[in-house]
């Protein structure tokens, strides 16, 4: 009698098992993947799978079986191993459903950041069924990390369809098309992305940079300013709100932006940080605040030496925050130039009495007519002072030498910080005029000072 119980009892637990194997297997041919809860007959069929795998690791019933149950308790490690051997097996084993086998090792392989494995898989599923969303989105969302914005909108298009509600899915489709420059077509993905997810940051972040590209500055930038304090995307929206800013010649409101968004350096990336400082650095520059600037570019170099022209910028700038006389030259306010040329041109000749007849200010040069008596000699002599590191062309010599005839002086004097053009040199070969460059006119700030607190001392006396 208790024989029979024990036979009558083990056939009742073997049919169990059997009926499971049915359920499971039919569940992975089908692509079912609903969730799965472990039942105390589970624990028992995932015993005694593991042991048929202690006999032969590539029964594929077991593997079935153990695979299923690692995907659905999310344990990736041991799913991924799985169904690499099912992946294998489902080449010849026609009883094994090789798209659901392809798709839950590419899914596996994604929650273990395994991107070439999963992109594999996930290409040879799609090629199984193309209408699986699992699939669609996934395959899209890695080419979007690879930079295939055009693959990755295509499939996240299908994805879309399957699941129009999808956030997600909606809006790396609308960062496929911003990367396309598609910002049209990207805003209303975006916008009913934030729909069903009002609190996604960076679906926000992307809206604002769909406005900024089709004109719409005062919504983009009241975004921008709403993320500025936003832990991971603060930094990128006070680089944007500085930006546009700075478009619309609002120096103050843009170095506050920046100035916010160095506070995210540990935070934030390098490329982020580097082009910020680069952004404050010109705002300082324009507000002549050169200290500020170098010292902002100077950490750009450290990072980057070859980012755009800061190692010109800090050769250019180091030499006149050195000076302050070739500071006013360059950089200062018209009035500050202009008395800057008057006491070079009061200082040019050593005792010589020097009288200003005329001042023209345009916006390339100044000029001062002058005459100028010595205890040897008097004339009529027009300075020129030209505002600019670049080339000085034959075609301001020309001028010039047309305003000495004008006026009928004897002689032309032309300063800069720059060079002059081999056209313009050879000009003034057989002509009454100087040509100052940039070393000269080095010589004559460093000492102009000195020489008008000389004469002036003199004329006390």
């Amino acid at each position: 009698m208790n024989t029979m119980i024990v036979i009558v009892g083990g056939l009742g637990i073997l049919v169990v098992i059997i009926a499971v194997v049915i359920v499971l297997g039919g569940r992975l041919k089908q692509g079912d993947s609903s969730p799965y809860k472990r039942a105390k007959s589970q624990d028992i069929l995932f015993k005694q799978a593991n042991k048929r795998l202690e006999q032969n690791p590539r029964d594929p019933e077991a593997l079935v079986i153990v695979g299923d149950i690692y995907f659905q308790e999310h344990n990736w490690n041991a799913a991924f191993k799985t169904y690499e051997i099912l992946t294998e097996l489902s080449l010849t084993n026609k009883d094994i459903n090789e798209f659901e086998v392809q798709r839950r090792y590419a899914l596996a392989a994604l929650e273990l950041e395994k991107m070439d494995e999963a992109y594999k898989a996930l290409l040879l599923a799609r090629s199984l069924n193309s209408s699986d969303f699992d699939v669609n989105y996934n395959l899209g969302i890695v080419e979007f990390q690879r930079r295939n914005y055009e693959k990755a909108a295509y499939m996240l298009i299908q994805a879309c369809k399957q699941n129009p509600e999808h956030p997600t899915a909606l809006r790396y489709l609308g960062d496929s098309f911003v990367n396309l420059g598609k910002y049209k077509e990207a805003l209303p993905l975006i916008r009913k992305a934030i729909d069903f997810a009002p609190t996604d940051k960076e679906c926000l972040y992307t809206l604002a940079t769909c406005y900024f590209e089709l004109g719409r500055i005062d919504q983009a930038l009241s975004i921008f300013l709403h993320l500025r304090l936003d832990p991971v995307l603060g930094a990128s929206a006070c680089l944007q709100a500085g930006i546009i800013h700075i478009t619309q010649h609002q120096d103050v409101n843009a170095i506050q932006d920046f100035e916010i968004g160095l506070k995210y350096e540990k935070t934030s990336s390098l490329d982020v940080m580097t082009e910020m400082r680069y952004r404050l650095a010109t705002v300082y520059l324009g507000q002549n605040e050169i200290g500020k600037a170098l010292s902002l570019l100077e950490v750009i170099r450290d990072n980057n030496p070859n980012y755009k022209d800061v190692s010109v910028l800090i050769d250019r700038y180091q030499e006149l925050n050195a000076n302050k006389n070739y500071q006013i030259f360059m950089l200062a306010p018209s009035a500050d130039f202009i008395a800057l040329c008057r006491k070079i041109v009061l200082s040019y000749y050593v005792q010589a009495k020097v009288k200003i007849l005329n001042i023209t200010n345009k916006s390339e040069w100044v000029d001062i007519t002058t005459e100028i008596e010595t205890a040897k000699w008097s004339d009529m002599i027009i300075f020129r002072f030209v505002r600019t590191l670049g080339s000085v062309g034959e075609l301001v010599i020309r001028d010039f030498h047309a305003r000495i005839k004008e006026v009928k002086a004897g002689k032309g004097i032309c300063l800069t910080c720059g060079k002059y053009s081999e056209e313009a040199r050879r000009y003034t070969e057989a002509r009454i005029i100087d040509l100052i460059e940039k070393e000269k006119l080095m010589n004559i700030l460093n000492v102009v000072d000195a020489r008008i607190n000389s004469s002036t001392a003199v004329s006390h006396k």
